[in-house]
Order: structure tokens, then C-alpha cells, then sequence
């Protein structure tokens, strides 16, 4: 209100009065109003191991229940560390590099508050995550962005170099990369290291999908080659990997002085994660390695139905080499920007996905240039194919 009105109230906050409400809160209430299936939203329709469930129970039911160490479980920082060094060679202190926060978006938070001065910039690829942008606002910084090219997906190195200048800060590598499925390889990682490197940059991971990857693809993390273990802060979630989107619990491993930062933004905002569900992720990382073998089998087959449902329907997609999510080109369907398009296959199709263009720096532009939506096949197989039933009638609209 103005002065002179009844009441005055002062001027909110700009930066957060302009952030738009998710586009995954959009389409899934699109999808819930509309009766639609819901590919757009990337969470199971099913649950996850039931002995991490058990687990959990357990701590709830007998009385772990109170403030765990706003670092996270002891037990379970150990568990975490200990899985990064059987997966990858990774060596990292629990008490002192490894911190647990309620999902690795809060991670990706807490880490660009810990890292970013005002004025300080943020090169990231686009697509990119949309937690990226107001993150790296509410640091003062700047995210820049640098586009991957469709249908493949891959970067203008010179470009990536060019963009570099005295403000830059660090490089956001995300990888299996949502929302394309792309698995960054071993010379483009080399590449974005040496760079990081020569120019004495950071860089933080997002690496939520590390265990969907397929067709011989290999996720490598960035902290393993040489020089960057002390460069790089490596965010992941336990919420893709156990099927567990709920419980939001993610994880930040960093050198000792990062992880003092981004400790101090998590006690002053969430200050730890839930407790039972901490002393049920325990059990999930002591999960065999069949585990993992059989998720990534039961993805893949699920990737193939939903990948032949789209071609059929007359969308031009490639399998992604990761995460469980396709792109879609819906320019042979619809000549409609991509935020119309995904409405109208939500509403007169009953299939909810998401529009690319959310995810873009200029999203006007985005939505008109970049004709293709994400679908995502987390879902069981019934679901896809009831979806697929759906789909089918694009042809005849």
C-alpha cells in the first residue's frame, strides 16, 4: 500500500516477489485438475526399498525423534563418506567435509550463499535446474549461462572459455544433466577442469542422477580428476537413487573450509534434516550392489516403452544417456510455444510433462525457439502405458 493509505506497509522483497511459482507445481496441479497422468513432476509411483522404510519406522517408533547434529547422523555422514570412496576413490573426512541437508536443492542453496560475494558470477549450462537462478541471486551473484545444443546436447567450448572472465566465481556442472539425460564424458570433464584449474575456479556438482546412467555410459564425478577434489563441492540426493522424493535428504561433500560455510547458511535456515528419516538412509547405503544393478535395469526398461510411445505419437526424441527423464521435439504435432503446448497435452490429451523453457536464463525466447518438453518415465510401467493409450491419439488430432 502506499503512504497516505490507511495502513503503510513497506516494499517487500523484489527478488522474491518476482519468482514465479514452479513449473513443476504448475503442471502437477494442471495434471491433478485435469485428470491427467503425470510425467511432468519427477517422482516415482512407487516406493523405494522397504527395509529403508523399516528402517526408518524403527528410529521414528523408538524415540528418535529430537534435533539430529545439524551437520547430519554421525552414522550416517560415515555411510555417505564410505560410498564415495567404494564408488569412486573419493576420500572425505565425515566430520569435517561430508554434510547432510534436506535435499541436495537446499545443498545447491547453501553452497552458492557459501560460496558467491556480491557481483560474483555463476556460469552454468542451459537447460539448467531453476533452483540455480534464485540461489545464485539471493548470493548477489550472476548466473550465466551457456547453451547445449539439441538434438545431442553438447557445448561450444570456446564459448564455455569466452565466457570466463575476473568475476567468475565457479562453474555449475550438473551431470547426468536434468533436463536433457545428458552424461558429460570423460574429455568434456577434462576439459571444464583444466579450466577451472588454469582460472582458479570452483566448481559445484549436481550429480542427484549418478546412478542412472545407461547404454555403457559412465558418471564420472569432476572431484575425481586431477586437481579438483579441493575445487569442487559435490552435491547429491538420496531421493533418485532410493526413490524416496519426499524425505529429502541430500548431501554435500567439500574441503574443510566450504563445508564450514555452507553448515553456518544450513544451521541459519533448515538447521537439520528429519532424524528417523537420517537413521533410515543409513540402511539404504548399506544397500548391496545388485541394488543398484536391478534400479538402473528397471529404469532402462522403462526409458524403452516410454521412448517407443513418444516415437509412435509422432514426437522426434533420442534416448538420454541418464536421469529418467526424456526430451521431447513436439514440432511435427503443434506449431504452439512449449508452456502452450505442455497445457493443451495436459488438458485435451490428459498427459502432463514439462515445458523446456522454465528452464532457461530468456525464457521468452526459449519458448518459442526450443519446441520440446520433458517426460519423465520414473513411473511403473502400467502407468506409462496408460499414458502411451493417450498419446496414441495425437495422431488422429
Amino acid at each position: 500500500m502506499q503512504p497516505g493509505s490507511e495502513v503503510y506497509v513497506r516494499p517487500l522483497s523484489e527478488l522474491w516477489l518476482n519468482q514465479k511459482e514452479s513449473i513443476f507445481s504448475v503442471m502437477s496441479r494442471e495434471a491433478i485438475n485435469y485428470r491427467a497422468i503425470n510425467l511432468a513432476q519427477g517422482f516415482p509411483d512407487f516406493d523405494g526399498p522397504g527395509s529403508v522404510k523399516a528402517a526408518a519406522t524403527e528410529a521414528l517408533q523408538s524415540g528418535k525423534n529430537q534435533y539430529a547434529p545439524s551437520p547430519g547422523l554421525p552414522a550416517l555422514r560415515k555411510v555417505i563418506s564410505n560410498y564415495e570412496a567404494q564408488r569412486y576413490g573419493l576420500s572425505y573426512d565425515p566430520d569435517t567435509e561430508v554434510t547432510v541437508l534436506s535435499g541436495a536443492t537446499e545443498a545447491l542453496f547453501c553452497t552458492l550463499q557459501a560460496l558467491c560475494n556480491p557481483g560474483d558470477e555463476i556460469i552454468a549450462f542451459e537447460p539448467y535446474y531453476d533452483s540455480y537462478l534464485p540461489g545464485a541471486l539471493t548470493a548477489g551473484a550472476k548466473l550465466v549461462t551457456l547453451p547445449l545444443t539439441p538434438p545431442d546436447w553438447g557445448f561450444d567450448r570456446e564459448k564455455l572459455k569466452s565466457l570466463i572472465n575476473p568475476n567468475t566465481k565457479a562453474i555449475i556442472l550438473n551431470s547426468p544433466h536434468n533436463p536433457t539425460g545428458k552424461v558429460f564424458n570423460q574429455e568434456e570433464l577434462t576439459f571444464i577442469a583444466d579450466l577451472a584449474v588454469s582460472h582458479d575456479l570452483w566448481v559445484m556438482t549436481d550429480e542427484v542422477y549418478e546412478e542412472l546412467v545407461f547404454d555403457g555410459c559412465r558418471h564420472v564425478p569432476i572431484a575425481s580428476l586431477e586437481g579438483m577434489k579441493e575445487r569442487t563441492v559435490t552435491i547429491s540426493s538420496t531421493s533418485k537413487t532410493f526413490s524416496f522424493t519426499g524425505w529429502k535428504v541430500g548431501y554435500a561433500f567439500a574441503p574443510p573450509e566450504v563445508t564450514r560455510a555452507i553448515r553456518a547458511v544450513h544451521q541459519n535456515t533448515v538447521f537439520c534434516s528429519a532424524t528417523p528419516l537420517q537413521h533410515g538412509l543409513i540402511a539404504a547405503f548399506s544397500s548391496r550392489q545388485s541394488y543398484y544393478e536391478q534400479l538402473r535395469t528397471d529404469y532402462l526398461e522403462r526409458r524403452d516403452i516410454l521412448l517407443d510411445i513418444l516415437r509412435n505419437s509422432g514426437f522426434k526424441a533420442q534416448a538420454p544417456q541418464g536421469t529418467y527423464f526424456i526430451m521431447a521435439d513436439y514440432s511435427a504435432i503443434r506449431e504452439f510455444d512449449d508452456l502452450t503446448f505442455s497445457m493443451w497435452l495436459t488438458r485435451e490429451i490428459g498427459v502432463a510433462c514439462i515445458p523446456l523453457s522454465p528452464f532457461c536464463l530468456d525464457q521468452k525466447a526459449a519458448a518459442s525457439d526450443l519446441h520440446y518438453v520433458r517426460m519423465g518415465f520414473c513411473k511403473s510401467k502400467d502407468t506409462l502405458y496408460a499414458a502411451g493409450e493417450k498419446l496414441l491419439r495425437l495422431k488422429n488430432t
